[in-house]
Formats: structure tokens, C-alpha cells, sequence
């Protein structure tokens, strides 16, 4: 017999374990929360800068690839997610960025009303406990850490005083009254350590007798009556695993992210009729959005040999290195180990037409051939750029009717003239600040592009070869009313079109990429979704 919940949560990233938290805060409900990957207990996922190591960890990391894109010469783009209690939380870079207030202006003027800026406001600084305390944008009181740096760097100093000679002004709060500006990021860190969603919402939880958490229990369907979702099939213990059943009550909420959530509706006869036709699957309810709509943010890396024994790749090669920034982190919880990789970034407009910040950095003390990749053994830094809001589309579709199969992902990068153009600039940009006076004192020699690559065509030709995700895949499920949106997958209150009892509540349900990392609006997302999911059951009391 299948156990009985009120809701089951199918994923425990940063919207599962937000959900399962709030949700049983009241003792008289009942939920289980499904993760395929296994419990967060390795010290690299607490330590800041061990997602050098968890990057490339098939136990804790799903270690997906694209499909061969057509944009960037055929090849396929490595997409890391996460596996584990606090999901892609547990391994991200840990950067702490909403986006920008037209983002989501945008998709209330889209129709999904309520999820306008405003409205979502009082959601981020609910999630937030921000070490310099609550003000007009920013909170005191939440599960989520996030905290300053602390000691600056001599590398972004300069990046930041190169940006205020190319004209980018000075910003010290990316989340504050205007995003544009160069700065240090704050992170989802506390006193040195990593704190991931699980960390954040799932520990406090974790002792709930009404709050049942499951590891290695990877979702393989959804169970439904009619048109109507009453439970999950999943499997315990990997593709050798026994499939088991729980029912839900109440919901099932999907917040297996921007790959996954689409995988199993399609799994589950809800999505594209011709893709569930040429599977073998069993349609339930044609929404020939699921899938469709992806977006990533696309990051092209510059990288720099410094003139000065200071980056990162210096701490790390040497025995000596090592041992004083472990030093470093023991005693006091600061250095290199306590903030990983990316310090500082900027916002700027990069085409000449954008009214607000079109491309974003992401400044590292440390270079390598790629993201989480081994240092080089010269002195080094990186500049990464992305475009903010690429109007290129992709999508996620299932390969066959086995759930243990991971489906087929296409971004599509620069597949648009626009995204085309941006990249250009943006490594443009990149260059300008590099070159700046402020920089100069640093800068050796830029390794990659190189100085070989001048006009536009060699420089989008290093973006085709170079350019790789920076872990934002989004959309999939877009939120939208299907009388103006035929692509859209759930309503403003986040319930799939034509299907009772199921929400999607992760990146996926975003119509639009936001512009900046994913986790803290993915955060603010799940804590209005408890909130419409408990007053729709309070409604259907």
C-alpha cells in the first residue's frame, strides 16, 4: 500500500527545500520530500570553494551534457546540477543576485499578475538574513545567510576602479536601490561555510515528525486519476532500485528544476503530443509548452596571466600556499577557502541601445581552462561575461519512456543576431576594463582570446569555441495564461494548466530569464509558492 502524504515535494534544491519547510511548519500536514541524489554530508559542499570539487562528482552532481548545439561548432556543453540535499544550491558559486525590477515587471505585464517586483520584494527579504542588517531592500530575519567578502583584494579593486575609467560606477549592493555598477558580490555564506537551501530552510526542519525526507529516491513519475495528480513513483536506491508509491492528499509539487521538471511531466503523459506519440508514452493532457522556452545564461571566460604573485593559482600550487590560506580559513574563517572563486562582478550595457544593464561579470582571482577546472600553473585571474537576457530559445525532451535516462537538452546558444552581437561587445567590454589604467598593473598578457583574435568574427568565433554555460538553465515550464501564451505550462499561481492537484515551483516556471544568478529569485519564488499553496487549501477548507 502506498504511504499517504498531504503533499509530496519532488526535488530538494532551492525550491524543495524551501517548500518542505514552510509547508511543515504546521504540524497538522504532512509532506515528503524526494531527492535522487544523496544526503549533503561531504565537507566540499560546506566549504565555499569545494565546488571545485563537486563540479566533476557524479555522486553529487547530475555531470549532464547538452546535445551537440549547432552555434557553437557542434559541440556539447557540459551542464553541471546538483544531486543532493539543497540541490544546485549545494555546489553553485554562491553569489547572492536578484535580477533587475523590469524582470519581473515583465511577467506581470505578461499576464501572470502578482509577480511584479513589488510584490516579490517582501519575498526575497523574508528569505534573507543579510549581514548588514534589513533596510528598505533587504531582510534580518530569514533562513538564508548572506553575507560580505570581508577582506578586499587587490585584483578587484583594480576591476572595480578599471570599470569607474571606462565609465561603470561604483555600485556596493547589486541587490539595492539600482543593480548597474562594479562591486563585490555577496554570497550565501556564514562564518566561512557554505549555506546551501538545505542548510538554510532543511536543517531547522529536519526533526518534524510530520516531515519525512527521502535520499536516493529519484522521481520516476507522476501518478494520476483522470486529470488529476494523487501521488508519485519513484525509485529508491538508483536504476536497480525498487519503484515505490506515495499518494498525496492535497499536491504534488515539481521542483526538480529546469530539466528535470519537464522531463517528468513528459514522463507522465503531460506535455508535447507528437514527442509523447514517438516514445510510447501514454498522452494524458497535450501542453505542447513543456519543455520548450529554455535559456541560459552563456558565459565567455577571458583569461589573464598576472604580473603579481597574487591570485588564487598562487595560493594552490605551492605546499606553503596551501597550508596558509588552510591556515587562513581554520582560525578565522577567512581567505580564499571562505568565499571560493568569482569576488566581484559588474553590470553594464554593452549594445548601445539597452536602457539597463544588458551583460554581467563574474571577476575570479584564479584561472583555468574551465569553470571548477584545475588551476593553470602561472599566476592568473579571469573576467567572465554573459549576456543578461538572451533571446535565444532551446528545449528539454525526454529520449524514450525510461526515467532513468537523462533527457535531451539544446540551448540553442547564440542562435539570435542580437545574442550574437551582445557576446561581441561583451568580450569588448572585457577587454576595455583589462586595458584600463587602473588594471595595467596586473595584466601580463591576456591569454585567451589572445591578442590573434581583433575583429568581430574572430572574437564571436572564441565565443562559439570557448563559451559554455554559467549554470542558469531556466523556462521550461514557463508561467503564462494559455489564452495569450500557447507555450505556457502553469498559471500565476503556479498550477499546471488543465491538470488538478500539481505545481511546478523552481527555474523553470520563470517565462524569462532574470538578469543575474538563479538561486535567490528561485528562493523568492518557492516562498510565495507556500504561501498560494497554503491559501488555496485554506480556500478549499
Amino acid at each position: 500500500m502506498a504511504e499517504e502524504f498531504d503533499y509530496i515535494v519532488v526535488g530538494a534544491g532551492s525550491a524543495g527545500c524551501v517548500l518542505a519547510s514552510v509547508l511543515s511548519r504546521d504540524p497538522a500536514v504532512r509532506v515528503l520530500l524526494l531527492e535522487a541524489g544523496p544526503a549533503d554530508r561531504s565537507f566540499w559542499i560546506h566549504l565555499p570553494i569545494g565546488y571545485g570539487k563537486t563540479m566533476w562528482s557524479r555522486r553529487y552532481n547530475w555531470c549532464f551534457e547538452t546535445d551537440p548545439d549547432p552555434q557553437m561548432n557542434g559541440r556539447r556543453i557540459y551542464w553541471p546540477r546538483g544531486k543532493t540535499l539543497g540541490g544546485s544550491s549545494s555546489i553553485n558559486g554562491l553569489i547572492y543576485i536578484r535580477g533587475q525590477r523590469e524582470d519581473y515587471d515583465a511577467w506581470a505585464a505578461a499576464g501572470n499578475r502578482g509577480w511584479g517586483y513589488d510584490e516579490l520584494l517582501p519575498y526575497f527579504k523574508r528569505s534573507e538574513t543579510n549581514q548588514r542588517g534589513a533596510d528598505r531592500w533587504h531582510g534580518d530575519s530569514g533562513p538564508l545567510r548572506v553575507s560580505d567578502i570581508g577582506a578586499r583584494h587587490p585584483l578587484i579593486d583594480a576591476f572595480v576602479d578599471g570599470a569607474a575609467q571606462c565609465g561603470v560606477p561604483r555600485n556596493d549592493d547589486f541587490n539595492g536601490a539600482q543593480q548597474e555598477g562594479a562591486g563585490y558580490y555577496q554570497l550565501t555564506t556564514h562564518r566561512g561555510w557554505r549555506v546551501s537551501a538545505a542548510k538554510a530552510y532543511l536543517a531547522p526542519a529536519r526533526r518534524r515528525p510530520n516531515l519525512v525526507i527521502r535520499t536516493e529516491a529519484q522521481a520516476t513519475g507522476i501518478e494520476l486519476q483522470g486529470r488529476r495528480a494523487v501521488g508519485v513513483r519513484y525509485r529508491q536506491g538508483g536504476s536497480g532500485g525498487s519503484e515505490q508509491r506515495a499518494r498525496a492528499r492535497a499536491e504534488v509539487l515539481l521542483c526538480a528544476g529546469a530539466i528535470q521538471s519537464p522531463q517528468l511531466l513528459q514522463l507522465s503523459g503531460i506535455g508535447p503530443a507528437p514527442l509523447l506519440q514517438q516514445h510510447g508514452v501514454p498522452l494524458v493532457h497535450a501542453l505542447p509548452g513543456v519543455g520548450e522556452n529554455l535559456q541560459d545564461h552563456l558565459q565567455i571566460r577571458l583569461t589573464y596571466e598576472c604580473s603579481q604573485p597574487i591570485t588564487t593559482n598562487d595560493d594552490l600550487r605551492s605546499l606553503w600556499g596551501r597550508a596558509r590560506v588552510g591556515a587562513q580559513w581554520l582560525l578565522a574563517r577567512r581567505g580564499p577557502l571562505a568565499v571560493g572563486i568569482n569576488q566581484g562582478g559588474c553590470f553594464m550595457r554593452a549594445l548601445p541601445p539597452s536602457g539597463r544593464p544588458d551583460i554581467q561579470f563574474h571577476v575570479a582571482t584564479l584561472s583555468a581552462d574551465m569553470a571548477g577546472g584545475k588551476p593553470h600553473p602561472w599566476s592568473g585571474f579571469t573576467l567572465s561575461v554573459c549576456q543578461l537576457r538572451p533571446s535565444s530559445r532551446g528545449r528539454v525532451q525526454i529520449r524514450s519512456a525510461n526515467p532513468m535516462l537523462p533527457p535531451s537538452m539544446l540551448a540553442n546558444y547564440l542562435s539570435t543576431d542580437l545574442d550574437r552581437r551582445t557576446a561581441v561587445a561583451a568580450v569588448r567590454a572585457a577587454r576595455a576594463i583589462a586595458q584600463a589604467p587602473a588594471m595595467q598593473p596586473f595584466v601580463r598578457r591576456e591569454v585567451k582570446p589572445g591578442p590573434g583574435a581583433v575583429d568581430d568574427a574572430e572574437l564571436l568565433a572564441f565565443c562559439r569555441e570557448a563559451g559554455a554555460t554559467i549554470f542558469h538553465p531556466s523556462g521550461t515550464c514557463k508561467m503564462g495564461p494559455l489564452a495569450t501564451d500557447p507555450l505556457a505550462v502553469v498559471d500565476e499561481r503556479l498550477r499546471v494548466h488543465g491538470i488538478e492537484g500539481l505545481r511546478v515551483v523552481d527555474a523553470s516556471v520563470m517565462p524569462t530569464l532574470v538578469s543575474g544568478n538563479t538561486h535567490a529569485p528561485v528562493v523568492a519564488i518557492a516562498e510565495k509558492a507556500a504561501d498560494l499553496i497554503r491559501g488555496d487549501a485554506r480556500a478549499a477548507r
